[in-house]
């Protein structure tokens, strides 16, 4: 798999006219060759051609034959694991034994996805059967279930070079739900995306499916992936990355002539509840964990807990002093882009003019443009809940710092309850104590049901598994549409819309909606499940 820096426009590869650009060491700030090519206008559109023409055969693909297909791009990333890891650490300076973690959930995402479509039910098929002799007035017959919307647009992620990215969970799920697929590669790691890019296209190909069903686009600004958001082609959108960039996509999808749905997943704090309980069990391991957890990947998890409410209980203060002390011991981490480490740096700079910052890590070298030390930030409940002197547009204490830090808020149990009213909306919701607590804090729970989309009892939020009962979404600003998720099997139902046949012919029915079942799929009739033994 030789990288060419070219767009991937269906089986055809892009030109060498538009605006270059390459990936930068985040250890060196040393450019990594090749040189990548920008897609201009005509690329893009050809890309949105292939799509379109794509969705035509693919949309009624057969479950069991895009099962295949996601199988066999699952057992490219699995062939092609060290490759990819080594690439995606030289454009990321992430440690290499996490890269090929994340090429494995790749592919287990994708075979998550086979596994749904194989079976089927996922479409949610219902049957009314009609009533001819139903007074006042017969009832026709009526049958419905889930159909893919239209080609998606896909952004690459940049904490996520592979999980998140060209394979990731919104390719995997809007190619199962059978939309083709057009990605944004992100363009700190334009390699590993391109890497990426062969196994998909090479899949589709030995699948013998239309080669529009994915194409990729290099850019190393704004202007292709606003384009695509505006075609008139693209039926959905799907983004994971910063409140600013997520916002600028959904004001563009939803100011289309026919707006269209953009699904993104951008800032949460990721608030964590320390309840009485979880201090009298060891302060210092708490501390620990807490630590290693806004520390991982340098802090840059989008569930990365960034506020945390702690009680003026017994143990406090030793809490306290231990994440003190582990926070002042840190190295500096390497951030993934020069523009994070900035935007790292402006962010703790006002918040440490809004509260207290009690330890901070080494700091590196000047010349280190990717570099940033920890920083841990403390405040009251009433500091907290008030923000006396916060200018218009400054940082709110629940908004994220993308990066190692966090937020500690000490509190009494009547101000956490006012603090959890008052919080935006998040991706995770962690509580820690015993299960006491948890049911002297029945209210709490409540509280935070309508706050974030996961909530976590004895855990830390960092880490999401991809299975069919995980949620990775929540209220605004988490996600902007908080009845969704972008990891697990549920991820599919963003890209599929209902279609109802009415009085349609036995013979012209999908299968799924037939009589006879051939597909053998869980199904409602007249409101009730109705299951086939396989």
């Amino acid at each position: 798999m030789e990288l060419h820096g070219l767009s991937f426009l269906g089986a055809a590869r892009g030109s060498r006219i538009g605006a270059t650009f390459q990936a930068v060491n985040p250890q060196t700030g040393q450019p990594i060759p090749p040189v990548y090519c920008s897609a201009v206008p005509a690329e893009v559109e050809s890309a949105v051609e292939f799509a379109r023409e794509a969705f035509a055969s693919y949309s009624q693909t057969s479950g069991a034959e895009k099962a295949a297909f996601l199988r066999l791009a699952a057992n490219g990333f699995d062939t092609h694991r060290d490759v990819l890891a080594e690439r995606a650490h030289l454009e990321t300076s992430l440690p290499i034994p996490r890269l090929q973690g994340e090429v494995v959930r790749t592919a287990n995402q994708l075979r998550l996805f086979a596994g749904v479509v194989e079976e089927g039910s996922w479409v949610q098929a219902r049957i009314d059967p009609a009533l001819p002799d139903r007074k006042p007035l017969p009832r026709p017959d009526l049958r419905s279930m889930l159909r893919a919307l239209g080609p998606v647009a896909v952004f690459g992620a940049s904490n996520f070079p592979l999980a998140f990215s060209v394979a990731g969970g919104d390719t995997a799920s809007a190619l199962a739900a059978g939309c083709p697929v057009i990605v944004k590669a992100h363009s700190a790691h334009p390699g590993t995306s391109e890497l990426a890019a062969h196994i998909l296209a090479r899949a589709v190909q030995e699948s013998g499916l239309h080669p529009g069903v994915f194409s990729l686009l290099f850019d190393s600004g704004n202007e292709v992936g606003a384009s695509l958001v505006k075609h008139p082609r693209i039926r959905a959108v799907a983004f994971t990355g910063s409140l600013r960039g997520g916002r600028a996509l959904m004001n563009l999808a939803a100011a289309r002539p026919d707006p269209i749905p953009c699904f993104t997943e951008m800032s949460s704090g990721n608030p964590v509840f320390i309840l009485p309980g979880a201090l009298s069990k060891g302060p210092a391991e708490l501390a620990a964990n807490l630590f290693a957890s806004f520390t991982l990947g340098a802090g840059q998890f989008c569930t990365k807990p960034g506020i945390v409410m702690l009680p003026r209980a017994e143990g406090a203060g030793e809490f306290q002093d231990e994440l003190q002390r582990l926070v002042e011991a840190a190295q500096p981490y390497t951030l993934l882009t020069a523009g994070i480490a900035r935007e790292y740096e402006r962010a703790s700079r006002e918040r440490a003019g809004q509260v207290g910052l009690t330890a901070q890590g080494s700091e590196a070298e000047a010349s280190a443009r990717f570099a940033a030390g920890a920083r841990l930030f403390t405040a009251t409940s009433e500091e907290f809940l008030y923000q006396p002197g916060r200018a218009p547009g400054e940082l709110a204490l629940d908004e994220e710092i993308f990066g190692p830090n966090t937020l500690i808020v000490t509190t009494d149990e009547t101000d956490m309850r006012l603090i959890a009213q008052g919080l935006d909306g998040h991706l995770t919701a962690t509580l820690l104590g015993t299960e006491e607590d948890l049911v002297q804090h029945q209210d709490l729970v409540r509280i935070l049901e309508q706050k974030a989309g996961r909530l976590i009892f004895n855990g830390f939020p960092t880490g999401v598994e991809v299975t069919h009962a995980m949620v990775h979404g929540g209220p605004y600003p988490a996600t902007s549409d908080p009845r969704f998720t972008s990891v697990g099997s549920l991820a599919i139902y963003r890209f599929a819309r209902p279609v109802c046949f009415q009085n349609f012919p036995q013979t012209l029915l999908p299968d799924e909606l037939k009589d006879a079942n051939p597909l053998g799929i869980a199904r409602l009739r007249d409101g009730k499940p109705v299951h086939v033994s396989r």
